[in-house]
């Protein structure tokens, strides 16, 4: 099983998160191979600092290139199916391969989502995209715990 984080940030290798989500990816290794792919670059700098519209066509265009392959891809949105662990889980489980993508600070484009299969939600609260990738890294752990009878997600 592959899974791949794409996420609208910049890489900082001094991220109070960084150790976090590296754990994650560590010890979700036995049940999974788990990749983070940050992406920002200087179209999506210019393009959040002119308006929220080209700011999600530069997302989409930076994303665009890790849709499909034999991927089942999951946007997390805010507006998408709010699932518990457990339904997390079954996603995870059915999916040799899925890629998950994180929005920039101004969300996704209409026609993005669409490319995607599902659109999921970890509630209707604003968190940082940075604490979004630990919450997704922890989820995607508990859900290969569950799928693997292990004992963490008890």
């Amino acid at each position: 099983m592959k899974i791949k984080v794409c996420a609208i940030d910049k890489k900082g290798k001094k991220e109070l998160y960084n150790p976090l989500i590296e754990h994650y990816i560590k010890i979700s290794k036995p049940f999974a191979k788990v990749e983070l792919l940050d992406i920002f670059n200087n179209k999506i700098a210019n393009a959040q600092d002119s308006s929220a519209n080209l700011a999600q066509l530069e997302y989409a265009k930076a994303f665009d290139e890790h849709l499909g392959n034999g991927s089942f891809n999951i946007v997390l949105d805010p507006l998408g199916k709010e699932v518990d662990s457990f339904e997390f889980a079954k996603l995870l489980e059915k999916q040799a391969n899925t890629t998950f993508f994180i929005g920039g600070a101004y969300g996704f484009d209409i026609n993005f989502k669409k490319k995607c299969n599902l659109s999921v939600s970890f509630g209707k609260i604003t968190m940082s995209h940075k604490l979004v990738k630990v919450i997704l890294m922890e989820q995607i752990y508990r859900g290969l715990t569950i799928i693997n009878n292990h004992p963490y997600h008890k």
